[in-house]
């Protein structure tokens, strides 16, 4: 299973739009991260789509949580993100070539789908069972209690200094 780059940009500015008090421009969040902010903000308008983020229009708009973080699943942003398709599609390629099975004798799934199938479902629900605020609390644990308050009163500078 390979995740692209955008899904852990758009779980890190998940975990700190919880620090802050106001809406984040794309840009500010781009800028504390150091990445390209043409392409966190394709990342930000896949989590607007999802609803797990909006977008507030204005001199002081930008993004914020649309629900608390216990209520938005990793699951949630990764699906956002890549999308909610499997990683593994079975192509029946065990009715081809010179041994292949008839279609009619393949009522079951192979066992190779059934363990890609398990597999996918078993990471999944690993993802739904940690929310933000699950990782809001690792990042304080592993970082301090003020990690996160810091870096709010900084995205929150940005609104302060353009009004």
């Amino acid at each position: 299973m390979k995740l692209s780059g955008g899904v852990e940009w758009a779980l890190h500015c998940c975990v700190v739009l919880t620090a802050a008090t106001e809406p984040v421009p794309a840009a500010r969040l781009a800028q504390l991260h150091d990445v390209s902010p043409s392409y966190l903000a394709k990342q930000m308008q896949a989590l607007s789509r999802a609803d797990l983020v909006k977008s507030i229009q204005g001199k002081t708009g930008g993004y914020v949580l649309t629900r608390p973080a216990s209520d938005i699943a990793v699951l949630d942003v990764v699906q956002a993100v890549d999308g909610a398709s499997p990683a593994f599609t079975c192509t029946e390629i065990r009715q081809r070539g010179p041994f292949g099975t008839p279609p009619e004798d393949c009522t079951k799934q192979c066992p190779i789908a059934r363990a890609m199938s398990a597999a996918d479902a078993a990471w999944r629900a690993s993802l739904e069972s940690v929310s933000i605020a699950d990782l809001v609390g690792s990042v304080e644990q592993d970082s301090g209690p003020q990690a996160l308050p810091s870096i709010g009163t900084w995205l929150d500078a940005a609104n302060v200094s353009d009004g």
